[in-house]
């Protein structure tokens, strides 16, 4: 038997791919590298941070930033530097929740096994040959090994939201979907993820999505648990807002939704900032439920907007006993994604709780 955890369980470490001016973000390469530098501040508060460079000289780059006195005094507390790990892999870009591993842990023996589910740049929109192939070139040069298994379904991280007891929450179209798996079957695909992650009950939904996102409605930019009898989602309150009908619908869906013992589940609204564009006019995917759960914190995209206060405090009262940590992600939704598509979790168990997939320092040079 399988388990899948759910994000608020323990966690090992965050892996994150930085970015580099090969990226997309080669434009705003500063904005995002400060985000990325404080998310590195705040995540080992609690627990490790894997760092994904795309060469040697990218390595050393980072190391220099995050060893600056602006980098913040907490990344030079004692202990928590060594939280810090490196490893080199080669990147088109930085979404690491779409391209990183997937954990689940061997009931049986209580080790962690890595899911490599292969990614397609979100059904082809972009290049992403480099991407696919990024947990399985940090595993091979690892100092040591535990088990990684390939999965040859297109399967995004941000596609998937875990209870931690057996339910999975997903957009339809986000799997089941010609330009990702076009030989798959729903039912094939059904068969992949119970064997894969060990889930006993797909919730599939239909409806949500934000402008300006490029995921075809990823679950986790519309829906959450926080924890197996609660679901915070997007909502919408204004009628004249052009995602008010497609959130309205996801709104219905949720309140039809089941636990296994027939009751509904409990619901939190989150609120939606109000539209963001770009240069081009363009709206971007600003929403509060891609936030990242740590050991200790719940990290919360945040947008220079009244509703952030709304949106830490509801999320807050959903996880008691940690800290709410808002970060500003403005530059993130520059390029269509916020902060939980930028982290990937790696769970914790009980027989290998020292990462065996991180290298450290030494090792990622070697890598490279």
């Amino acid at each position: 038997m399988r388990h899948l955890p759910a994000e608020w369980e323990p966690q090992q470490a965050v892996m994150l791919t930085w970015p580099h001016a090969g990226t997309d973000w080669a434009a705003q390469l500063d904005a995002v590298e400060a985000v990325y530098r404080r998310l590195v501040q705040l995540i080992i508060r609690d627990q490790a941070v894997l760092i994904v460079c795309r060469d040697e000289a990218h390595r050393r780059a980072i190391q220099a930033q995050l060893s600056e006195p602006a980098a913040g005094a907490e990344a030079s507390a004692k202990g928590q530097s060594e939280r810090i790990r490196f490893a080199v892999a080669p990147s088109n870009d930085t979404w690491a929740r779409d391209h990183g591993p997937i954990s689940v842990i061997d009931r049986a023996t209580n080790a962690r096994i890595l899911i490599d589910f292969r990614f397609n740049g979100w059904g082809g929109k972009y290049p992403a040959e480099l991407d696919d192939r990024i947990t399985a070139r940090v595993y091979a040069a690892a100092s040591e090994r535990e088990r990684l298994e390939p999965s040859p379904l297109v399967l995004e991280g941000g596609a998937i939201e875990s209870d931690g007891a057996g339910s999975l929450l997903a957009v339809r179209r986000t799997l089941v979907d010609p330009k990702r798996n076009p030989d798959w079957s729903q039912a094939a695909i059904e068969a992949e993820l119970r064997d894969r992650l060990g889930v006993e009950r797909i919730l599939w939904l239909e409806h949500g999505q934000l402008s300006g996102d490029d995921t075809d409605g990823h679950i986790d930019t519309l829906a959450r648990f926080c924890d197996p009898q609660t679901l915070c989602y997007a909502a919408s309150t204004n009628p004249e807002d052009s995602d008010h009908p497609a959130l309205e619908q996801l709104a219905a869906e949720l309140r039809a939704l089941r636990q296994r013992n027939g009751a509904p589940y409990r619901l939190i609204a989150l609120p939606q900032p109000a539209p963001i564009h770009d240069e081009h006019g363009q709206r971007l995917p600003a929403g509060y439920a891609n936030f990242l759960i740590t050991n200790r914190a719940v990290l919360v995209p945040v947008y220079d907007d009244p509703a952030d206060a709304i949106a830490c405090e509801r999320l807050a009262r959903c996880f008691p006993g940690r800290r709410i940590e808002p970060v500003d992600c403005r530059p993130l939704i520059r390029q269509g994604g916020s902060l939980h598509c930028i982290t990937m979790q790696l769970a914790a168990s009980a027989q290998r709780l020292n990462s065996v997939i991180m290298c450290s320092t030494e090792q990622a040079s070697n890598a490279a």
